[in-house]
């Protein structure tokens, strides 16, 4: 090449080197959304004025709107595969029974995100995630998010749970879903801690909580605020009140999700903390950085 040649090349080089900083510039940079567990309880919360929907309007005010939402509900459960919804119009599923009417008259109607659920099936190499193309937002999605983002404005997918896997696939798989975290996706798991509704109390605040129920939920918070991800896979190792808080694990497999989707640099802050029926724990939690 002769010196011209050169200086040609180099001169095209360098505008074409400014052109793309200039571009990359220009582009909007997602901030790293939160991983969130919502201990979602009763679906009498969807009508409530509460202590814990006032923290999930608190959640909706501190964070802001991220580009979209993925849930990781305890009533999307699936035996044999996982699969993420791609419907961009979900509808809201109803999916109680036994409450007021005018729960069922109530409806969510925020979109789909396609391409994020596209993402997300994409970030996960361990298994083939399926897509499905008729999945509403099950209650435990839709009840916490109408007091979040009431106008319904905010993109949301969900993924179901395949129940026929065991307590550390779940958390491995929140592992490489954290990835979306940096490109705008707000992750969230919903579900409860302690739930065991064989031993309800009729009463939603009855002062009079299970013994049980106490003692699991707080060795999980004190498992949670020590980082203990190991101990909280293995819960089932905790002896009776195990047994009774987490009668099935299909509610306590989301939180699982949400400590999977934990970048190293981070902990967890209790937004949440109370019990419902007796027997049912609330406590939620957001991913907080340690800088």
């Amino acid at each position: 090449m002769d010196r011209r040649a050169f200086v040609h090349t180099a001169a095209l080089t360098a505008m074409n080197l400014q052109t793309l900083d200039q571009l990359t510039a220009a582009q909007p940079k997602a901030e790293r959304q939160p991983a969130i567990f919502i201990g979602h309880g009763s679906p009498m919360n969807i009508i409530r004025d509460n202590g814990f929907t006032r923290s999930l309007a608190d959640l909706g005010r501190r964070h802001g709107k991220p580009g979209s939402a993925l849930v990781i509900s305890a009533h999307w459960l699936t035996r044999n595969e996982t699969s993420v919804s791609v419907n961009p119009k979900p509808p809201t599923v109803h999916d109680f029974g036994g409450f007021p009417e005018e729960l069922y008259r109530i409806e969510y109607p925020a979109p789909g995100s396609p391409v994020a659920a596209h993402e997300a099936a994409a970030e996960v190499s361990s298994i083939k995630v399926h897509e499905d193309h008729e999945m509403g937002l099950d209650h435990g999605a839709w009840s916490i998010l109408r007091h979040i983002w009431p106008e319904a404005d905010v993109p949301v997918f969900q993924m179901s749970i395949d129940y026929a896997r065991p307590p550390q696939f779940h958390y491995d798989l929140g592992k490489e879903l954290r990835r979306l975290r940096d490109r705008g996706v707000l992750i969230i798991g919903s579900g409860n801690i302690v739930h065991n509704l064989r031993r309800l109390s009729p009463q939603e605040n009855d002062p009079k909580h299970m013994d049980w129920a106490v003692e699991f939920d707080a060795w999980a918070g004190q498992r949670l605020a020590g980082n203990d991800h190991s101990a909280l896979v293995h819960y089932d190792q905790q002896g009776p009140a195990a047994r009774l808080a987490v009668p099935t694990n299909d509610h306590y497999l989301p939180m699982l999700y949400t400590l999977g989707a934990l970048h190293e640099d981070e902990h967890i802050r209790f937004t949440h903390e109370s019990f419902q029926h007796g027997s049912i724990s609330m406590r939620c939690f957001e991913s907080l950085s340690q800088n």
